[in-house]
């Protein structure tokens, strides 16, 4: 495994933890003497940038004299609670932590790859399953907190009793493809994006990898808005009170 320069200082200093903690709970790295992957090393990363800005912003907030940062999180903000509430509706708020930090993780990670010595963790299929795998568990919890295992069940049975047993295997088939349908669209594009990225890098140093540059952003922007939107949709199904 080619390791990038994080990863390598990653494993270097805990690589022989980690490699004791997986070897513990059963888990046998491919590449032992590098238990630490890239994706995981930059997922680190990620939630490390993330982490210090928070905590930069929090200690800046002002309402007197807000600084530039501070704006420019009220409209990430902003951005996310507007479609939350037109998605959700009512009682949008409660989600809004969970659905922000989504939105910002998934962006970052797509983003980072642009920057050299660095890769997108979400061009690595496992990422992307692990925030499809966390939504889905996380707007199945909220619909049973909203309407009980029974009252949430019935969302799986259809409007009408009498087809209810044709509804309940479609539903539930349904629901498990929502897993697929999230991950590989985040991955396949982001993916996608990075190898064509390093190929008109490598024909084309100079001018045209700006272009591809550029479309990448747009697909990263665009993806993280189709994961949020999606997972928007799904928490609003779930907590819907049926009549």
């Amino acid at each position: 495994m080619e390791q990038l320069w994080f990863t390598a200082l990653l494993n270097r200093f805990f690589g022989r933890a980690t490699l004791a903690l997986l070897n513990a709970i059963g888990v046998h790295p491919r590449h032992p003497e590098a238990p630490i992957t890239n994706a995981v090393s930059m997922e680190i990363l990620v939630v490390l940038f993330l982490t210090t800005l928070f905590v930069i912003v929090r200690t800046r907030l002002s309402v007197d004299r807000p600084g530039g940062l501070q704006h420019g999180f009220e409209l990430v903000e902003n951005f996310f609670s507007g479609l939350a509430s037109e998605t959700i509706g009512h009682d949008y708020e409660r989600y809004m932590p969970y659905l922000t930090a989504l939105g910002l993780f998934i962006l970052t990670s797509n983003l980072i790859g642009l920057i050299p010595g660095l890769e997108s963790p979400t061009g690595n299929v496992v990422v992307p399953l692990g925030c499809a795998a966390l939504t889905w568990v996380y707007y199945n919890f909220q619909g049973i907190r909203v309407n009980g295992p029974i009252g949430y069940l019935k969302h799986f049975m259809g409007p009408m009793w009498q087809i209810s047993f044709l509804m309940f295997p479609i539903e539930i088939f349904s629901h498990a493809a929502r897993l697929l349908s999230l991950t590989v669209r985040l991955y396949a594009n982001i993916f996608a994006g990075d190898r064509v990225n390093l190929v008109f890098i490598s024909l084309v140093p100079i001018g045209f990898p700006l272009v591809s540059e550029a479309l990448h952003i747009m697909v990263a922007f665009i993806q993280t808005y189709i994961f949020v939107l999606l997972a928007c949709v799904y928490i609003g199904e779930a907590t819907a009170h049926n009549h």
